[in-house]
């Protein structure tokens, strides 16, 4: 599915939203296009309309998350770069609790981290020194700005928006 990158109405990245209703907010008037992607549709009518691939808001919203990142797995993943934290791998990504649920881990930012599935598998229910297992890198709960630089450096957007003269 095609995804569009959604600008604040000062230019500064929100978050990337699927075409479908990046094309509500267009004929709606919410907002403008920046760039359009390759891709055509074709509409009810039989009229051809390019797909946007770069939108802007025409009113500035607030910050999608006020306070902080909320906790979610995605999330998780985003901050820990889609990498397992025991070995670097991409593959079979889960998420693992370091200090595990049967011994009174917590589902927080601060327990969780990605784990390919040979090595969550490897750890069970044990602490990563009891599996002799380490970390590469410890688990935090990101600040909003490092959390939306991380997920814009994942997904490709820094340099789609230098070319634009956005960031």
């Amino acid at each position: 599915m095609e995804r569009v990158i959604v600008l604040n109405g000062d230019y500064s990245f929100l978050n990337t939203i699927n075409w479908k209703r990046a094309v509500c907010l267009v004929v709606k008037g919410k907002s403008e296009v920046i760039k359009y992607s390759d891709k055509v549709l074709r509409t009810v009518n039989g009229e051809f309309m390019k797909l946007p691939l770069v939108i802007r808001l025409i009113k500035i919203i607030r910050s999608i998350y006020k306070s902080h990142v909320p906790f979610t797995k995605k999330n998780v993943m985003v901050r820990d770069r889609h990498l397992c934290v025991y070995c670097k791998s991409k593959r079979e990504l889960t998420i693992d609790h370091v200090i595990p649920v049967s011994r009174g881990g917590k589902s927080t930012f601060e327990n969780c981290v990605t784990a390919c599935k040979p090595c969550n598998n490897k750890k069970g229910s044990k602490t990563p020194r009891e599996a002799k297992m380490f970390l590469k890198r410890q688990p935090y709960a990101p600040t909003i700005s490092e959390f939306f630089r991380i997920k814009m450096a994942h997904m490709g957007l820094n340099k789609l928006l230098k070319e634009l003269g956005v960031y």
